[in-house]
């Protein structure tokens, strides 16, 4: 019985994983059930099974992809101190991060199927978008809390919209010019 429980977890947590990455690089459109579950070697019953619908998926992929970025961020405030916003600009709108749509963040490939998504879904993402948006706050200078909040979210809808227009260009020179402007600006309200 304990070998049935861990297996079914292991593929619940290979279909959540296979979810999120297409998700990320195909969107909410661009990727079937059947996909789904072939890239994570499990049967398309398996899926229904676990995850109930395609909107499941994508709540799944959407919790999993986001709660990335909750444990990220303290991370890098923690390994980078005072400095961690520079760290942390360089990696999200690095040529690396930008290229990797299936892997790279759920803020940025996401919140467009959020947005045409039930208000289940929509909920969850404000919900964890608020909770990162304090913990980005909490590492940036201002005098109250509520102008550090200000400016975590302008910090945040910077990045995520300078990653998706540099992602959107088909030139690497424009997708640099992009980041390099972006990296700035993140940078100005960081302090």
């Amino acid at each position: 019985m304990a070998k049935q429980q861990a297996r079914k977890a292991e593929t619940q947590k290979a279909l959540i994983a296979a979810a999120s990455r297409s998700f990320r690089a195909k969107g909410f459109a661009g990727v079937g059930v059947d996909g789904i579950a072939n890239e994570a070697g499990a049967t398309s019953g398996a899926f229904y099974a676990h995850l109930g619908s395609k909107d499941g998926a994508f709540l799944a992929a959407l919790k999993l992809g986001l709660d990335e970025v909750i444990e990220a961020v303290p991370d890098y405030q923690n390994r980078f101190g005072k400095d961690w916003p520079e760290a942390f600009v360089q990696y999200y709108l690095g040529s690396a991060h930008r290229k990797d749509l299936a892997c790279g963040c759920a803020m940025t490939a996401l919140s467009p199927d959020v947005v045409r998504s039930s208000v289940e879904t929509r909920e969850l993402y404000e919900k964890k978008m608020q909770t990162i948006a304090r913990l980005v706050g909490s590492g940036l200078e201002g005098s109250n809390e509520a102008e550090r909040l200000q400016k975590a979210w302008a910090f945040l809808s910077i990045l995520i919209g300078a990653l998706t227009t540099a992602r959107a260009m088909a030139d690497e020179k424009s997708a640099e010019a992009v980041a390099d402007a972006a990296r700035r600006a993140a940078l100005a309200i960081a302090g």
